[in-house]
């Protein structure tokens, strides 16, 4: 269905309101913060995606970037309407902490190719569909932009090597979108576990949330603020239908989260944050588990074919268990042979309080500290150092469910080279480890 226009008497910031868009609602910030870096040292950046996720993201990134010195200056969506959304949104913003006539409005564009082109933008913030992830990431490290990439960080795995490899090779800094890494519960949980607080680790397990609901696969005439074939990019060509897409007259939940050809579903949607806290208490950044198995349930829910509920079980080559499946609320517990944590984005408990106050001595492991994660990147655009979710990191955590996603799909013990990054002995599940992109959308 076509969107209309917002009524009379109703201003963009209110359509964006009634549209039930997420906000992020930062605290103002006083003038003397936003002065504090002179215009000739701003760093420029540009937004790609600008839909459910990309507008709140967006949000996050003018607010941290008017603290350390960097301005959105682009804006890119293939949805006209979502891009004229942000651009409003973005000026609005600036208008109100900048003053209006201190910035020179955002510029919008269609093809992300265009704004990637532009020499002044040093760096950019990724919120497109997951199969897109990694044709913009490896284009944007090619153009030498530095990169805040919404998790998961690619659709494939082969994908997500490929991505590393252009990152390292462009020397570009890349920020996956997995904040948890800068919540002081998580950083804490995994501290205690990697110092034995809890004693020796033994096995991990991980609660995410279920998909529900059905897509309605009715082929709809598309909409014209939308270039659907360029949606589609690298996918198969398929009948446009809204829950294909995303909802034309809100910002409510897209239908692709929950469609195979686009997404895995919760396994990456929630796995990728809860499995990066499993792999980060591990002490696991660089590898992965050598055995896995799954079992999931895929019932007919029309247009959507994701798992609903499942149970994944690994094992790493430190004897550490790894059990993931479906159930609320969304958590890590790591069990050792002294007790246990588990932690949640709302609170961090353990078998014993005194596990918690513990204060790391001198010679324990300490983890890196980010306050901010949207900070964290922009502060090393200008240090050059990793940040707290660096392109490697992302790239094993998501591992961790794409390969849970195989499993599911061929319900048989699989054994995995984490060094390799290929499966032992098993030529059905290797042909997995890509993706099949459409042409001329190849990597």
């Amino acid at each position: 269905m076509p969107r209309t226009n917002p009524p009379t008497g109703m201003t963009r910031r209110d359509f964006l309101k009634a549209a039930s868009v997420t906000l992020i609602a930062p605290a103002i910030l006083p003038p003397r913060t936003i002065a504090q870096t002179p215009p000739s040292d701003t760093m420029l950046l540009g937004v790609i995606g600008t839909g459910r996720q990309g507008q709140g993201d967006m949000q996050e990134l003018i607010y941290r970037g008017l603290e350390v010195g960097a301005r959105v200056v682009a804006v890119c969506d293939i949805d006209t309407h979502r891009l004229e959304d942000a651009q409003w949104l973005a000026e609005k913003i600036y208008a109100s902490e900048l003053g209006k006539g201190n910035y020179k409005g955002i510029d919008g564009y269609r093809d992300f190719r265009e704004l990637l082109a532009r020499p002044d933008i040093d760096g950019v913030l990724i919120v497109s569909p997951d199969f897109w992830h990694a044709l913009h990431g490896i284009a944007a490290a090619k153009a030498g932009k530095d990169i805040y990439l919404e998790k998961p960080l690619t659709y494939s795995i082969t994908e997500g090597r490929k991505l590393v490899e252009a990152v390292r090779q462009n020397s570009r800094i890349l920020q996956v979108g997995s904040q948890q890494r800068s919540s002081v519960y998580f950083r804490l949980a995994c501290e205690a576990a990697r110092n034995q607080r809890i004693g020796k680790l033994q096995s991990i397990r991980v609660w995410l949330p279920e998909d529900q609901g059905a897509g309605d696969p009715a082929e709809m005439p598309v909409p014209k603020n939308l270039d659907y074939d360029f949606w589609l990019g690298p996918a198969p060509q398929a009948p446009f239908s809204q829950d294909r897409v995303h909802p034309q007259m809100s910002y409510e939940r897209p239908g692709w989260l929950q469609i195979g050809q686009y997404c895995h579903g919760m396994i990456t949607g929630w796995g990728s944050h809860m499995n990066d806290i499993a792999q980060w208490g591990n002490g696991s950044d660089d590898t992965g588990p050598v055995e896995i198995e799954a079992k999931a349930e895929f019932p007919d829910r029309g247009l959507f074919d994701v798992h609903t509920t499942f149970h994944y079980e690994a094992l790493y080559a430190n004897g550490v268990r790894l059990v993931i499946e479906t159930g609320d609320p969304p958590g890590v517990r790591f069990d050792g042979d002294r007790g246990w944590i588990f932690v949640t984005r709302d609170e961090i408990t353990a078998s014993d309080p005194a596990i918690l106050r513990q204060e790391a001595a001198e010679n324990e492991i300490r983890l890196y500290q980010s306050g901010n994660h949207m900070k964290d990147y922009l502060e090393c655009m200008r240090t050059r150092k990793d940040p707290v979710a660096p392109v490697e990191v992302g790239h094993r955590s998501n591992t961790i469910c794409i390969l849970a996603h195989i499993a599911m799909k061929l319900g048989r013990k699989l054994r995995w080279d984490p060094q390799a990054e290929r499966f032992l002995d098993d030529d059905e599940a290797n042909g997995r480890l890509d993706y099949p992109h459409r042409e001329p959308w190849t990597i």
